[in-house]
């Protein structure tokens, strides 16, 4: 089995640096296994990513395909069309591959095929306090309710584009990523979904993301996040759950319990009481899985911006089309 690693990139040459690095470290399985291919999606205004990736040309198979200013989803596209493998894994170029990442994949789809899967992320023992503290508001049950990957989830899981395997042949079949600017790899894998394709969570085919690095820069990332999945729901009428709505709700619940300050005294109190349970959890679940009581604290500042900055983009988008009638809602750009 052949396998190509599609990386959509826009500069950050160190971050390229680190992840083709990470792959000259990887294990090799042991059986049915015939190599892999990294196809390097450039869409750098300069040649910036050149003199990178020519350090791994001699240890990788690895092309480097570069056109500036080209978007998310048509570099994906076209790394796909560029592709060799039987499955194509798309990675963001902000992670890192642990070195079991190829054996526990192969092993698992020689076990249990599968026509498209995905697998969560999470943050290695070297990434700053601020880093692990976004990654926790990212993965933790406490905040996204575990859908980008937990054990648990309350709806069907949509594997995403950090970490992401399709066959080539399926994705052919859907004509590859859309043209949203944000969210086009859930809104990918609910198409496959709703085609009939088997899709599956592979925990053990986990990468170490290391996303934003300041929470001003994760909130910008957030709220993006938020807003797309109102386009998402011009897609699918039916991709607009429950849980969708929950950052919005502690958004406004924050805003309200502030305000009653203002007006009453025991419905302050209450939602101090209320709020205080919720950061407690969060700060006692972190400071264990982390073992670190300051990125304990850290994880309460970005539970905060992952819900806000969700939440708010959410509330923003859907005014814009629902309220202004604008179908094609919020200008999402790259994030940066």
């Amino acid at each position: 089995m052949f396998y190509s690693f599609i990386v959509p990139a826009f500069n950050r040459p160190d971050e390229i640096n680190e992840l083709l690095g990470s792959f000259t470290r990887l294990s090799l399985p042991a059986s049915s296994f015939e190599g892999f291919e990294i196809i390097i999606a450039d869409g750098s205004p300069t040649e910036i990513l050149v003199p990178v990736i020519a350090e791994y040309k001699d240890r990788l198979q690895v092309e480097h395909l570069h056109r500036p200013r080209l978007a998310i989803s048509p570099a994906r596209n076209w790394g796909a069309e560029k592709a060799q493998g039987e499955y194509l894994i798309f990675l963001d170029s902000d992670v890192i591959l642990p070195p079991t990442y190829l054996v526990h994949l192969h092993s698992s789809l020689l076990k249990n095929p599968t026509d498209a899967f995905g697998g969560p992320d999470a943050a290695h023992p070297s990434f700053s306090p601020t880093q692990k503290a976004i990654s926790f508001a990212m993965t933790s049950y406490l905040t996204t309710g575990g859908i980008r990957g937990g054990k648990k989830q309350l709806h069907a899981y949509n594997p995403r584009g950090f970490n992401m395997g399709v066959k080539k042949e399926i994705f052919k079949k859907m004509n590859g990523f859309s043209s949203l600017t944000c969210g086009e790899d859930i809104e990918l894998s609910i198409r496959i979904l709703e085609a009939g394709y088997s899709v599956r969570l592979i925990p053990e085919v986990f990468v170490y993301h290391k996303r934003r690095n300041t929470f001003k820069s994760f909130f910008r990332q957030v709220f993006r996040f938020g807003a797309a999945r109102i386009n998402i729901y011009y897609y699918h009428r039916k991709e607009l759950k429950l849980t969708h709505f929950f950052p919005s709700a502690f958004l406004i619940f924050l805003v309200a319990g502030v305000i009653s300050f203002f007006f009453s005294k025991l419905i302050f109190t209450t939602f101090l009481l209320l709020t205080g349970i919720y950061y407690l959890a969060v700060f006692i679940t972190a400071t264990l899985k982390e073992k670190n009581v300051w990125v304990g604290l850290l994880c309460l500042i970005a539970a905060t911006y992952q819900l806000s900055g969700y939440g708010s983009g959410f509330l923003a988008n859907a005014f814009e089309v629902f309220v202004k009638g604008n179908k094609n809602g919020l200008s999402l750009g790259a994030s940066k």
